[in-house]
């Protein structure tokens, strides 16, 4: 209304002038087509009121005309004198006032303005004022008439302008992407032309909207003269165009925006032109990739279907070209390829856009490979995981997780799966068909979108993916159809599939090719692939028509909106699910802990700390008096077996205390009996026994807790100690035999230490024969006494009877009476049969222990009292007591030997240790080491995980809080740019 009231005044009508003769008065006739008022605005001097009153658009828009203009209204303007005189008419739209504005002529003007001078004759107005009003009138009329036929002409030329403007932009778009891809390869930078409409104008278009949503046509009435009547004609416009200055505001705008876009996109490389997602769609796809970094926390932590974000899950029939769409996306071959089924498990494919970098890679976080920059890689290793199914299952349930990083792919999660079958073969279960049918049904169910990938060149009615979708999908709300191998099939037919309307989905069908060139080299082969499909689709004209979608890049642009939309969609609910499941954690949290944080590297350094604890308080107790206890016992224990060997069991040795102080014989002996003490390997067997104690003890500090739920660190931490320990053992096992080496050939004896010895070996065989008393009653016991003493007479009576028949034997043979001996030894070996049949051989084993410990006993006795003796109150006397010269001898060595013990091994071990735990055990461990080691420990393994949960719950939280209130600020921005002007 605003438009078409500025348009209808006279230009001439503002203008002042500095002559104000003659004045004109202006009827105005308002009416709402059904009624008429008629007031008169008389001209006055002050312009600027006319300029005030019809220039005022926020009034006259939002309110009607007739409540801005009173019935009887007298608003003074001047016009020139010069000006010719002309009518106006206004027309409206329906269920608008009309306006009609009459200009009168200048003498009739003076005669209203001069009619208190003179005197009127009212029976003469009807005809003055047709006389006067005749020649006015047709002018107006005139005037009128032209006015509306040049703003209607006006009307159409701003409508197809702006139909102009919009073609050509787009035309503009679509040429320049076209022209940057043909001259990609020769370097020539052109730039993507992005066409954008600022917020003000699209507020702007949006006021120009009528206020009913549901009427779709709009009257617009002209009027051709004053005195005629009303005439209409009706025009069916249901996409209503801005106005002259809308379109030439748009033009304005269009042009500051594609100047500025070509400034931009002057910096990016021509060779990631058809490839990389631009500054547009990462801001559009920020939704996206919040919530994919969410989806990835949450697949980190368990949790139930209520907090499960959108996917797109991939469907289709073997070599129905899954693989070959999914490649197109990502731009590299990394999916398995065979002639036998490849893809045995469900490949979870993360698709990470990366602007910041040029780097492209695949990670496995499953497998910790870390980066992956080959995809040839990639592609083995996801093949050598499928086959690892053996072929008697042929399809595992167990997803493989891939993320893909590029800035050449869009943010995506992505599903694919293994292909439909309509028959196995021989090596394959019967119930593969239904394996593979029942675990794509487990990941199509909502939220999920179906991506069902169906080859041109077969029939829609058999696609088993439509078939699939329509099962939990059966209004094609969240499928979308892929249609490959579009250069298999005629391009009439393939159009038609294309416009599908027998099977019809709420997201359309995109047909690709997705045929990799032979000249696309070994980078992304993306824009290859894109160049390829649109020199295909260009050369036939069928696919540039509205209603059919064809390409990759398209595809993933429908990709991206659709992911977003349904992401968007569930927005609210994840808020609400997390929330709830947040709050379950908090509690559980709060009674199970307390709210008490802890952490795995605090774990491990409070369990090492326990250890190097418990490893001082064994080193403190662990001294020099503690080493020269083992040692010496162990020294002891061999000069009891070197006694007993060369001594004891000797005969003679009831004549020892009777023997002269030089005989050969006894003297020979201790020199004998001390070297098989000096020379038998004292450093290696003394440092040897050392080591041991310790291993053993390092057994015990590693057997407590908490180590026994850390098996794997118990043994590291024994190999570092017997490691620590072996490095040490030569050096040390060779200083202490380098010290004893002088008591191989002669050992000095102080009175003193002779009689110390003489008390130390008194009590070793006292100790001694307290422990033969002890085995022998326990033998009593057990066996019993009076089978005991007759099994022990039955073995002396055999040992005489042997005795006897082995003199006999001697003297047959010196006699050589050989026939009776033999009849007599058969005698004897007879009667000894059967009497042998009376015992049992353990019995008779029993017996000779007895024995055995019954003489040792009386030997032990003997030698004590020996010992008491004056005979062995001086050193000189030490062939008569070879019990004391030994003994002193292996005090001796065992002073030695630990002090050089000590040195080389105890200090060095008792240093290092502590440190080689931190090393080992803290610094060189990884933190995925340090989240082992303490999730070992079952009560802690549950803390970990329930604070981790509650932690990653959080973040979680904070991110969806974070993405619905940007949501809230568009919509909000949305709002207050639609309600503009």
């Amino acid at each position: 209304m605003m438009s078409s009231l500025v348009q209808a005044l006279p230009l001439a009508a503002t203008r002042s002038s500095s002559t104000l003769r003659p004045r004109s008065i202006y009827n105005i006739h308002y009416h709402n087509c059904t009624t008429l008022t008629k007031f008169s605005i008389p001209l006055a001097t002050r312009p600027t009121s006319t300029a005030r009153f019809f220039t005022s658009s926020s009034a006259i828009r939002t309110q009607p005309l007739g409540s801005s203009i009173p019935p009887i209204v007298s608003r003074a303007f001047h016009r020139s004198p010069r000006a010719s005189p002309s009518g106006l008419r206004v027309h409206c739209v329906t269920g608008h006032p009309l306006l009609h504005v009459h200009r009168y002529s200048k003498a009739f003007a003076r005669r209203i303005i001069n009619h208190q001078a003179r005197q009127f004759v009212f029976s003469a107005a009807p005809r003055i004022i047709v006389h006067a009003l005749r020649v006015p009138v047709a002018a107006a009329g005139t005037a009128a008439a032209g006015l509306t036929f040049v703003n209607y002409k006006v009307k159409g030329y701003t409508d197809r302008g702006t139909d102009f403007l919009y073609g050509i932009a787009e035309d503009m778009k679509i040429v320049l992407g076209v022209m940057s891809d043909e001259l990609e390869n020769f370097d020539v930078r052109i730039p993507e032309i992005h066409l954008q409409i600022p917020d003000f104008i699209k507020g702007l278009l949006a006021s120009k909207t009528t206020t009913d949503d549901n009427q779709a046509t709009t009257q617009r009435k002209f009027s051709a003269g004053a005195g005629n009547d009303d005439t209409s004609k009706s025009t069916n416009d249901s996409n209503p165009r801005p106005d002259l200055n809308t379109a030439a505001a748009i033009a304005a705008a269009t042009a500051v925006v594609i100047s500025d876009g070509q400034s931009q996109e002057t910096i990016l490389k021509s060779d990631r032109s058809g490839t990389a997602i631009q500054q547009h769609d990462e801001q559009f796809m920020m939704l996206t990739k919040k919530l994919i970094e969410i989806r990835t926390i949450l697949m980190s932590i368990d949790h139930n279907e209520t907090l499960k974000l959108p996917s797109i899950v991939v469907i289709g029939s073997q070599s129905s070209g899954k693989s070959s769409v999914l490649e197109a996306i990502v731009g590299h071959e990394f999916l398995p390829k065979g002639s036998n089924m490849v893809t045995r498990r469900p490949i979870e494919l993360t698709l990470i856009h990366t602007p910041e970098t040029d780097e492209e890679y695949g990670e496995f976080p499953q497998l910790g490979l870390g980066k992956v920059h080959d995809f040839k890689q990639v592609q083995k290793t996801l093949t050598d995981l499928n086959l690892a199914v053996p072929e008697t299952e042929c399809v595992s349930n167990t997803p493989i997780e891939l993320r893909i990083y590029s800035p050449n792919i869009p943010d995506l999660t992505l599903i694919d799966l293994p292909g439909y079958i309509q028959i196995h073969n021989r090596n394959q279960p019967e119930t593969l068909k239904q394996k593979i049918e029942e675990l794509c049904e487990k990941y199509i169910r909502e939220p999920n979108i179906i991506l069902a990938v169906c080859a041109a060149d077969v029939d829609l009615a058999n696609s088993p993916a439509l078939n699939a979708s329509r099962k939990v999908d059966p209004l094609g709300l969240r499928t979308i159809g892929v249609i490959t191998k579009m250069d298999l099939v005629q391009p009439e037919v393939g159009a038609a599939i294309l416009r599908n309307s027998d099977y019809p989905l709420h997201l359309g069908y995109i047909g690709v090719v997705s045929r990799v060139p032979s000249n696309a080299g070994d980078g992304n082969m993306t824009g290859a692939v894109i160049r390829n499909e649109e020199a295909f689709f260009r050369s036939n004209l069928i696919y540039n028509q509205r209603g059919v979608n064809v390409g990759t890049a398209t595809l993933r642009r429908k990709l991206m909106n659709v992911l977003e939309q349904s992401m968007g969609r569930s927005l609210y609910g994840i808020v609400d699910a997390v929330q709830k499941e947040l709050e379950e954690s908090r509690y559980q949290f709060k009674v199970q802990y307390n709210d008490r944080r802890v952490t795995a590297e605090s774990y491990v350094a409070e369990t090492m700390d326990s250890l190097k604890h418990s490893f001082k308080d064994f080193a403190t107790s662990f001294g020099k008096p503690q080493v020269r206890h083992e040692v010496r016992t162990m020294l002891e224990q061999r000069v009891l077996d070197i006694c007993a060997e060369t001594y004891w069991s000797d005969p003679k040795v009831s004549e020892l205390p009777k023997a002269l102080p030089d005989d050969i014989y006894w003297l020979y002996k201790v020199d004998l009996s001390a070297a098989a003490l000096t020379k038998s390997g004292v450093g290696r067997a003394t440092t040897q026994l050392v080591v041991d104690v310790l291993m053993n003890n390092m057994e015990q500090l590693t057997s407590a807790e908490p180590f026994g739920f850390h098996p794997s660190a118990k043994k590291q931490i024994l190999d570092f100690s017997s490691e620590i320990l072996r490095n040490k053992f030569l050096t040390t096992s060779d200083q202490v035999e380098n010290t004893i080496k002088p008591f191989k050939y002669e050992v000095e004896v102080t009175d003193q230490e002779w009689a110390e010895g003489v008390r130390r070996s008194i009590a070793l065989l006292e100790r001694e024969l307290e422990m033969c008393d002890k085995l022998s009653d326990q033998m009593r016991i057990a066996v019993g006494k009076k089978k005991l003493r007759a099994a022990i007479k039955h073995v002396l009576d055999t040992e005489k009877e042997e005795q006897r028949r082995t003199d006999r034997a001697r003297l047959s043979a010196e006699e050589g009476v050989k026939g009776i001996s033999d009849s007599k030894t058969g005698e004897d070996v007879e009667l000894e049969e059967v009497t042998r049949t009376h015992y049992n051989p353990k019995l008779l084993e029993k017996a000779r222990e007895a024995l055995f410990l019954r003489d040792r006993a009386m030997i032990l006795k003997y030698r004590i009292a020996a010992l008491k003796s004056r005979q062995c109150k001086i050193p000189d006397n030490k062939q008569f007591c070879p019990e004391a010269f030994l003994n002193v001898i292996a005090e001796k060595l065992t002073y030695n030997a630990v002090m050089f013990i000590q040195v080389e091994l105890l200090n060095e071990f008792f240093f290092q240790f502590p440190r080689e735990v931190d090393n080992r055990l803290v610094y060189e461990v990884k933190p995925s080491q340090l989240q082992a080691f303490a999730r070992e420990n079952p009560a802690l393994g549950k803390h970990l995980d329930l604070q981790e949960r509650k932690m990653k719950l959080e973040e979680v939280m904070d991110k969806l809080n974070y993405l619905v209130r940007r949501q809230q600020d568009r919509q909000a921005k949305t709002k207050v740019g639609g309600g503009g002007i």
